[in-house]
């Protein structure tokens, strides 16, 4: 790991990180991807990420965010609601539950795909890989009293 990699993990892992991220990533992430025709997304320079795209679960309507994700073999990605380890979990975890049949945009291609709530010893397996992919989620889960959510995604 370089010492690049070493910094933004030890920066993303700070509660100041957690405080301003949500507000300012998301919001860039949104306008740079809408500019360049989904082929650029800025924050998958630190983690791969897609731009999911989802139904409300209160609004019907659809939502899209910006989110890091985990890319499997296989064509298989994992999500992390993680919430950048503040209290709640992201509205996005609640309209997959409601809604798993979803879009994923990956590098400049949309997905289709279904997701799944990870659950028992998958999850405890896929969690072990995430925390070996990006170590401040355990930072993220240790200020936080609920469990966090992870979500497979296959596509449909």
């Amino acid at each position: 790991m370089s010492a690049a990699e070493r910094m933004v993990q030890k920066v993303s892992s700070t509660r100041f990180f957690a405080k301003v991220a949500p507000y300012v990533i998301p919001a860039m992430d949104r306008a740079v991807h809408r500019l360049t025709r989904g082929k650029v997304l800025p924050s998958a320079q630190m983690l791969p990420g897609v731009i999911l795209t989802v139904t409300g679960a209160k609004s019907g309507e659809p939502r899209r965010t910006p989110l890091a994700c985990m890319p499997e073999d296989g064509g298989t990605f994992v999500l992390v609601g993680s919430n950048f380890g503040r209290p709640g979990h992201p509205a996005w975890t609640a309209n997959l539950l409601a809604n798993p049949e979803a879009e994923i945009s990956w590098k400049g291609r949309d997905i289709p795909v279904r997701a799944r709530l990870l659950e028992g010893a998958e999850r405890e397996e896929t969690w072990a890989a995430v925390l070996a992919f990006w170590p401040p989620y355990a930072t993220y889960q240790s200020r936080v009293e609920r469990r966090i959510r992870l979500f497979r995604l296959h596509s449909r």
